[in-house]
């Protein structure tokens, strides 16, 4: 089953534009480069230091906030090319994995010369009911690659929009698109113009646009791309399953 899962992600990523000759692409488990450098930094670390940075958990998280270290630094390698600055994206809730990795760089360096890494942060996209952040853990609230094209269409309809009670209401004062998520969905990801988010934003403000036939707008721009994304990826299935075999 994780096997599948790596290739219907990587078959994801290949079919979202990444190029598979700047790309290094491996199962985590059986990359010995990796667990070789959790090895190491498993014993160059202390039980007291992981508590301080993820609090008292389990020795298996433990052990895999030390591996995604490894995964971190692999690229600094001799394989690589050796000692280079690398830029890990990563949320806000993974910044303990870049102060463990760059605590650890400290902690080898009479093993590796390896460059501390670097991070760029990236905010949570809210999930469609307006919480924090999407989650696994409820599939109504998310929207996934793989999600039915129709029922992606029904998520962003019933998703928390910027609506006074009444339509009546919105139109007089005008609609609120800073509480919207379907305009964030817009903003964020799938309208590319900067002059038709200012149409969609003013409109909504002036409350010359109500929330049902702006959803259905979205939804469409969501649900196009969408269908195009997944007929891309069925073409890329082939080439994941040859690079992760």
């Amino acid at each position: 089953e994780s096997k599948q899962i790596a290739i219907d992600n990587v078959a994801d990523l290949l079919a979202l534009g990444l190029r598979r000759k700047n790309s290094y692409i491996y199962f985590q488990s059986r990359e010995k480069k990796v667990t070789n450098l959790a090895y190491l930094f498993s014993r160059k670390i202390t039980l007291n230091h992981l508590r301080s940075l993820y609090g008292d958990r389990h020795l298996g998280l433990y052990f895999a906030a030390l591996t995604q270290a490894g995964d971190i630094l692999m690229p600094q390698l001799r394989d690589f090319d050796g000692k280079k600055i690398v830029l890990v994206p990563v949320g806000v809730d993974q910044d303990p994995h870049i102060r463990l990795t760059r605590d650890l760089v400290a902690r080898v360096k009479e093993y590796y010369d390896f460059l501390p890494p670097a991070a760029i942060y990236h905010r949570f996209f809210r999930s469609l009911r307006g919480e924090s952040k999407m989650s696994k853990r409820s599939p109504r609230s998310m929207l996934a690659l793989n999600d039915d094209p129709i029922e992606v269409e029904k998520k962003v309809k019933l998703a928390l929009d910027g609506g006074r009670k009444t339509a009546k209401e919105q139109r007089e004062k005008g609609g609120e698109p800073e509480k919207c998520v379907v305009f964030e969905l817009a903003k964020f990801h799938f309208v590319e113009s900067d002059e038709k988010l200012e149409q969609i934003y003013r409109e909504c403000k002036n409350g010359e646009r109500l929330c049902g036939e702006c959803k259905e707008e979205i939804a469409r721009y969501v649900v196009n791309f969408l269908k195009r994304h997944q007929r891309r990826k069925k073409r890329f299935i082939p080439i994941a399953e040859r690079l992760l075999s």
